[in-house]
């Protein structure tokens, strides 16, 4: 039986996940103490009566040598997910200066494409909501990388990887961090279980001939690690987690 790996990011100065339980977590990012819903945090919450910092309209953290322009928003996200500086750690690692082509899908705020860019990449960075690549250029600006190679793309990632596979491009690596349920931007309807297995096919065809890698999250309870990796046919798969001040992990 293949090990399950279980990893967590050990070495943020600006972050910290300070409880969890009850549904919620606690977290601290940068000097504001900020509590969200967390469905997967059914156990009981060390401490109690815990309290959110009034946020102010935008702050900055950083992560070794990014950085992060954080907002309160309505979905309770501030732009940035912790745990996900263990992939940026491995993408620095893997791309290690080579000047790979590299394609990051439901690319969010880009924090994987500021770390595939700052380790020598080339990048196209695709997400189908104008406001969330907008986002990204701030982060671009703030972690000083306006110089490197990387493209802009809004639009609906499955269309974007059938044309490319058209038009015969191919990338070293794809990075990918879907939703579980989501529109594009002109009524497309995106659900995990039941696109996810099409996007990935659609992948395939736009690999070179040797690629580096393809790195995969997916965030559903429904969905196991062992499910994707064996979408992937990979056995290199696990969980990600941020580890609260016990010890605990989330």
């Amino acid at each position: 039986m293949d090990t399950l790996s279980i990893e967590y990011p050990k070495d943020w100065k600006d972050y910290e996940l300070i409880d969890s339980g009850d549904g919620m977590k606690l977290e601290r990012f940068g000097q504001f103490r900020v509590a969200r819903t967390d469905p997967r945090a059914i156990w009981k919450p060390h401490t109690h009566n815990w309290t959110s910092d009034k946020l102010p309209p935008h702050w900055n953290i950083s992560y070794k040598h990014l950085t992060f322009v954080l907002k309160p928003t309505q979905f309770k996200h501030v732009g940035v997910f912790p745990e996900q500086a263990v992939n940026w750690n491995w993408l620095t690692k893997t791309i290690d200066g080579r000047s790979l082509n590299v394609l990051n899908l439901f690319a969010y705020t880009g924090g994987a494409t500021m770390a595939a860019a700052a380790s020598g990449a080339r990048v196209t960075h695709v997400d189908a909501v104008k406001s969330a690549i907008d986002w990204a250029h701030e982060n671009i600006r703030a972690s000083k990388l306006e110089t490197k190679p990387i493209r802009w793309i809004e639009e609906d990632a499955y269309k974007f990887v059938l044309r490319e596979a058209r038009r015969g491009n191919t990338y070293d690596g794809i990075i990918m961090d879907p939703p579980r349920f989501g529109r594009g931007t002109k009524g497309e309807v995106w659900k995990l279980e039941d696109d996810l297995p099409k996007l990935v096919d659609a992948c395939r065809n736009i690999l070179s001939s040797k690629p580096a890698f393809f790195l995969l999250n997916a965030y559903t309870a429904d969905l196991s690690s062992i499910s994707i990796g064996n979408l992937l046919g990979t056995t290199s798969f696990g969980e990600l987690a941020l580890r609260d001040s016990s010890g605990r992990l989330l």
